[in-house]
């Protein structure tokens, strides 16, 4: 079995990330890694620091060749491939990696500024993109039109002015089209995604294969014991389309439970004055892996209120990883997920959300068996070997039939597939 020359390109990589959609990134890369081929992430760190960033300590060491850009002027390097869709400042150096590595794969996430669509010219080995977010449809990512509202119809320049964002005249000169036809797949993160994508004009067909994680023993993890009341949690950025400042009223209201937010980000301030009443709501701020997954365990229900169109939620399978069930806004794929599974709940109005919190609580049995659902769909749906797997096959049929046969042949004989080679 061949070893493999993987080469992914994305804006945000740890310790230079935001949010869950790096960690996904992350996460695939150290799979392959763990496959034995040979991969190298390259990544934007200026874009990181210039939005405020903060550089996290480095992980150990993984497997992974991570190479971060940098330029003399950071800002004039990312306005120049924002404003251009090209990787106006680091095109020389990354054309010369892809000629000295000659990669199999060339794997695009979210390359708004680390090379725009204009990388999708370079190298000619089997490409893939993976929409991890909105941004090929959406200038601002998220389809949350004007920062107040979902997007059901394109307002674009006024919408990026009031986000204080240059327009990207580039969007309306059919490059992005042209850039995708490079492309031998895309894949969307969801069923919803995908349609989303479609509404908003994407041309290319889409192929939806979803995150995964590491499995684990749930039943290893203790639950966490160090909050004296029953509680309900949150996990994410805190940021206003991740919709907490709704649970809040809710919370008003139910006087049994409590709510635990793990998480930081630019609203934590506001979302901290808005909840000051209320002492059972507790900000805790960021927590490492083992200590999230003990929180996970010992929440009654994990809320996912986001406001906005999400791709996937990575959240949800975290949760369902650690037999925790969900009550989720029925919005974007949460619908797909949380139904298709069994694990957990679904609120549209405030209501609805006290409902589900008094079910998860006052109905054990029906929260044991929404539980135990939700960790079986993550074995059989979001285990990383089920989903590699998948991976493989669709980038081999991707391959075939865009000319790549010797690819193509290597992941019919699993090269995804864990323990496959001997390197």
């Amino acid at each position: 079995m061949r070893r493999l020359k993987i080469l992914l390109f994305t804006t945000f990589y740890p310790p230079y990330s935001f949010g869950g959609d790096a960690v996904g990134v992350q996460r695939m890369a150290r799979a392959l890694a763990a496959r034995g081929h040979e991969v190298t992430v390259v990544h934007d760190e200026d874009s990181y620091l210039i939005l405020g960033g903060k550089v996290q300590a480095e992980g150990a060491p993984d497997g992974v060749r991570r190479i971060g850009l940098r330029a003399r002027s950071g800002f004039l390097s990312n306005l120049l491939t924002q404003q251009t869709g090209r990787p106006i400042w680091h095109g020389t150096r990354i054309r010369a990696l892809i000629e000295e590595m000659r990669p199999d794969i060339l794997w695009y996430n979210n390359t708004s500024l680390v090379g725009g669509p204009g990388l999708l010219d370079y190298g000619d080995a089997f490409k893939v993109y993976e929409a991890h977010e909105h941004w090929l449809v959406c200038p601002t990512h998220v389809l949350w039109r004007h920062g107040r509202e979902l997007c059901d119809a394109r307002h674009c320049l006024r919408c990026v002015a009031n986000y204080r964002r240059p327009p990207q005249l580039w969007r309306y000169s059919g490059l992005l089209d042209r850039a995708l036809d490079n492309a031998d797949l895309i894949i969307a993160k969801s069923e919803f995604s995908r349609r989303k994508h479609a509404d908003f004009g994407l041309k290319q067909p889409m192929q939806v294969l979803p995150y995964f994680l590491p499995d684990l023993d749930h039943r290893a993890v203790e639950p966490y014991r160090g909050h004296p009341r029953p509680y309900f949690l949150f996990v994410g950025r805190l940021e206003k389309i991740k919709g907490l400042q709704d649970v809040f009223p809710a919370m008003d209201k139910y006087p049994d439970a409590d709510l635990l937010i793990l998480g930081d980000g630019d609203y934590a301030a506001e979302l901290k004055a808005q909840a000051a009443g209320n002492p059972r709501i507790q900000f805790l701020g960021r927590k490492n892996p083992d200590e999230l997954n003990a929180y996970y365990r010992g929440a009654l229900a994990l809320i996912v209120p986001s406001v906005c169109y999400e791709t996937f939620g990575i959240i949800l399978i975290e949760s369902f990883r650690l037999g925790t069930p969900v009550i989720a806004r029925r919005l974007g794929p949460f619908p797909e997920i949380v139904e298709s599974a069994g694990g957990g709940l679904l609120f549209e109005t405030e209501a609805e959300l006290l409902a589900a919190m008094g079910r998860m609580q006052s109905d054990p049995g029906s929260r044991d068996r929404m539980a135990a659902a939700a960790r079986q769909a993550y074995e059989e749906r979001w285990r990383e070997d089920r989903v590699l797997a998948a991976y493989g096959k669709a980038f081999a049929a991707s391959a075939r039939a865009r000319g790549h046969e010797g690819l193509a042949r290597d992941l019919d004989e699993g090269a995804f597939e864990c323990g496959a080679l001997s390197v």
